[in-house]
């Protein structure tokens, strides 16, 4: 398990212990996290799970590849550091800590 901080627009926090083998969507989705859509259901086919991650953790996470960066291409207002899918992010101890922010919308 790691304790996970998804910050909604506004600003409100939201953390949650999320399963190691989840990812960071599933996490927000069983946890009824407002602002992650996820409607392709963790597929990497659409942008609505779309976060910025906190700038101390950009180099921590694994690296994007290439289906995700295009996928990003669809995000609303997309961070070429800072931009990730959630459904991407493989949860396990080491993302102890993590804290995502989440976009004013999602498309």
């Amino acid at each position: 398990m790691a304790k996970i901080t998804y910050v909604e627009f506004g600003g409100k926090e939201h953390v949650v212990e999320v399963a190691n083998g989840l990812t960071v969507m599933e996490g927000a989705r069983d946890n009824g996290i407002p602002g992650i859509e996820a409607d392709c259901g963790g597929a990497c086919a659409c942008s609505t799970c779309h976060v910025y991650v906190d700038a101390a953790w950009v180099d921590k996470l694994p690296k994007k590849d290439s289906m995700e960066s295009d996928m990003l291409d669809f995000a609303w207002n997309p961070d070429a550091t800072r931009s990730r899918l959630t459904c991407q992010l493989k949860v396990s101890p080491a993302l102890e800590g993590l804290k995502v922010f989440m976009p004013e919308k999602q498309i």
